[in-house]
């Protein structure tokens, strides 16, 4: 491949997954929450790691249908159309004008920039609505692909914070009025 097709930025947009769908993929039924989603998920998408999401962001909906806009979508490629991860912010801002992002590229698509691509459209986003100030990204210290993406974005390291189950995390923060759309 040449170096100007590595080059290129990709560019994905956003498919909502509804709670029907959050719901169908939870419970592994990738062929269900493709069929609500209306794009063709990858295998990625009833993993373990992401049946727990999941179910943990239906439950969300179910709780409050409010968060929808501000919840996990599918990524899709631009102009190919390929499933390619999710995205989205883990709820809407907080009383403090906060919102934390998470993505996750499908395997078969990562180190080409698509991880990029959606933390670009999220930080996006999140500088257009007046009551987002600003936007945190936790990562695990061991996570070079997350940490090299986030560099790039003006990103500040904040804290860290240990749990058990991810061992040691890096939290990143960003004034959303420092956001720059590309």
């Amino acid at each position: 491949m040449s170096r100007e097709l590595l080059s290129v930025p990709k560019r994905v947009r956003f498919v909502e997954l509804s709670a029907k769908a959050l719901r169908a993929l939870a419970e592994g039924d990738l062929a269900g929450g493709s069929a609500e989603a209306g794009v063709a998920l990858d295998e990625y998408f009833v993993s373990d790691r992401a049946r727990g999401i999941f179910g943990y962001r239906a439950g969300q909906l179910a709780e409050d249908p409010s968060v929808a806009p501000w919840i996990v979508r599918a990524a899709v490629s631009e102009p190919d159309g390929a499933v390619v991860g999710d995205a989205g912010f883990h709820g809407p801002p907080d009383e403090a004008g906060m919102v934390e992002v998470g993505y996750t590229v499908v395997p078969a698509y990562r180190r080409q920039g698509y991880a990029r691509a959606m933390l670009a459209a999220l930080l996006v986003r999140a500088a257009a609505e007046p009551g987002v100030r600003t936007v945190r990204a936790t990562v695990r210290s061991d996570n070079d692909a997350s940490l090299a993406t986030i560099a790039g974005f003006g990103f500040t390291c904040v804290r860290e914070r240990g749990n058990e189950r991810d061992g040691l995390e890096l939290v990143f923060e960003i004034p959303a009025d420092a956001i720059q759309a590309e």
